[in-house]
């Protein structure tokens, strides 16, 4: 099956490296720099996967999260929390508000293949 994977950072250096990643494995890759984009993605396409970061500007990655694991539609999206925030109490902060897992920046390619699976 093939993964419909988007990646939202308002920073678009960091969208480019999992999406070369991802493009190179045959994932179809969306990217979006804030979360009205990503929900207006989330709703125009069949996403499977979504790296979202936290630090997005006007609502954060965590505010986007909840309104995702809301939409019944949406309840099999697999969500990673992309983000620079990796402290252990960070993290669990951010599995117990919905997220699948988190990847901290910079990534590496196996960290990736990881919390996509």
């Amino acid at each position: 099956m093939t993964r419909h994977v988007l990646i939202v950072d308002d920073v678009m250096t960091n969208r480019m490296l999992p999406g070369m990643i991802l493009r190179g494995m045959g994932d179809v890759i969306h990217e979006c720099g804030n979360g009205a984009e990503a929900m207006a993605l989330m709703a125009q396409e069949r996403i499977t996967h979504v790296l979202l970061d936290i630090s997005l500007p006007k609502v954060s990655g965590v505010d986007i999260c909840r309104q995702i694991r809301q939409t019944p539609a949406w309840s099999e999206v697999r969500l990673i929390a992309y983000t620079a925030h990796g402290m252990e109490q960070q993290t669990h902060a951010f599995l117990a508000a919905g997220f699948d897992d988190v990847l901290v920046k910079p990534i590496r390619r196996e960290d990736l293949l990881r919390a996509l699976a």
